[in-house]
């Protein structure tokens, strides 16, 4: 069976098609599995930020507003994400993080399912109730501001839990914990049935595999860019806007640069048209720089064809794991249907924490999340058949 394995990797990875974009990027000897929590560095992006600093900063310093495209670099960068999460030009903008993009989302969302419905009782904010813990936050935060409640649902039964009374669904399309991916499609249609308003968090979802953000009528959305689209440690997160919401988008955070004339300097406030709206305050242009440096891997490469690789990596790494791992020893907590599955692989154990330490003291990079959960992201633009072998192989000795 060992013997089959390897021939199988050895097959698998010289048919990938793929595989020349493992040369996009900066790696070592190890098996990277951790992307869904930091992506790897792609080729050319600190040439980039060398540049920024140097010339931009350093010659052309103010000048760079505009002869370096820093006022426009929220749109721009916005366009680049926009095609990897299924929406036409002119709806993503980029800046600020996550947590501040679910915030303006959650209060405009509520707005907006009021300002559709004159007179109803839209007064809840429905919330995954295995979210992320700061989506939780920021929801009850956004609750006391708009006068509704936040009331745990559970993702699967999105369609019994709408109602008259919803204002916002505030859902993860793929579960951070387990892996597990919603129905982005289905869940939608139910809000959008219900009259309220969709909000999908997409950090774990967007680059490694479609959404169809606009296929699918979504409100909104927001995601971060250092997972699957390897923007860097702390690169600035995204707000999709759709369009049909973008003149009637009340952001609460109302900054300067959401403004209609932001150099007029005047004491009212007009918002600005378009997705600008759901800017704030002067963009980071360092990291801004990096996660569009960070996007030209994306050129010329398909999303179908990173989540048909994405699936036969987890499968692959699932029939590994049977074969080396001693039975017993871990239970698989993604499901195994490839429409539920999203990109990572995640394996409950006792000693989750130990194992993952001495994993990583041994070359296989996954991670650990508490209290019991070992958690392998596979990066299809970089992680190789060859790599999921190895990685299986150094678990089972791990686990002995």
């Amino acid at each position: 069976m060992s013997e089959r394995l390897d021939e199988r990797a050895e097959l698998l990875d010289a048919r990938d098609e793929l595989a020349k974009e493992r040369g996009r990027f900066v790696l070592d000897d190890s098996v990277y599995l951790d992307g869904n929590s930091l992506g790897a560095l792609p080729q050319g992006v600190a040439e980039r930020l060398d540049d920024v600093v140097t010339r931009e900063w350093g010659r052309l310093r103010i000048r760079s507003w505009g002869e370096s495209g820093w006022w426009t670099a929220p749109e721009r960068v916005g366009d680049l994400v926009a095609p990897l999460v299924g929406a036409a030009p002119g709806q993503v903008v980029v800046g600020d993080s996550t947590s501040v993009n679910i915030f303006k989302a959650l209060v405009a969302g509520v707005r907006l399912a009021r300002a559709g419905d004159a007179g109803s009782e839209r007064d809840e904010i429905l919330v995954d109730a295995g979210t992320f813990p700061t989506d939780g936050y920021i929801a009850e935060s956004a609750a006391r501001l708009t006068g509704t409640r936040v009331v745990p649902v559970d993702p699967l039964r999105i369609a019994d839990a709408v109602g008259p009374r919803t204002a916002v669904a505030l859902l993860n399309h793929v579960d951070y914990r387990t892996g597990r991916l919603y129905d982005l499609p289905g869940a939608t249609a139910a809000v959008r049935a219900a009259g309220g308003v969709s909000v999908w968090d997409l950090c774990h979802s967007a680059g490694a595999l479609p959404v169809g953000l606009d296929a699918h009528r979504v409100d909104l959305a927001v995601g971060c860019t250092y997972k699957y689209l390897n923007g860097g440690p702390g690169s600035p997160a995204y707000l999709y806007i759709a369009e049909r919401h973008q003149a009637a988008f009340d952001s609460p955070l109302p900054g300067w640069n959401s403004h209609a004339e932001p150099f007029g300097m005047t004491s009212g406030y007009t918002p600005g048209e378009g997705a600008v709206r759901g800017r704030v305050g002067t963009p980071d242009i360092l990291s801004m720089a990096a996660l569009e440096a960070a996007l030209g891997v994306w050129e010329g490469v398909s999303l179908d064809a990173v989540r048909a690789k994405s699936l036969a990596l987890t499968d692959f790494f699932l029939e590994c794991v049977a074969e080396y791992v001693p039975s017993g020893r871990v239970s698989v907590v993604t499901p195994l249907p490839h429409a539920e599955r999203g990109s990572q692989i995640a394996l409950r154990c006792d000693d989750a924490d130990a194992v993952m330490s001495v994993l990583i003291d041994r070359g296989v990079v996954g991670d650990y999340r508490a209290p019991d959960i070992l958690r392998f992201g596979f990066t299809p633009l970089y992680v190789s058949f060859a790599d999921v072998l190895r990685a299986a192989r150094e678990l089972a000795r791990a686990l002995g």
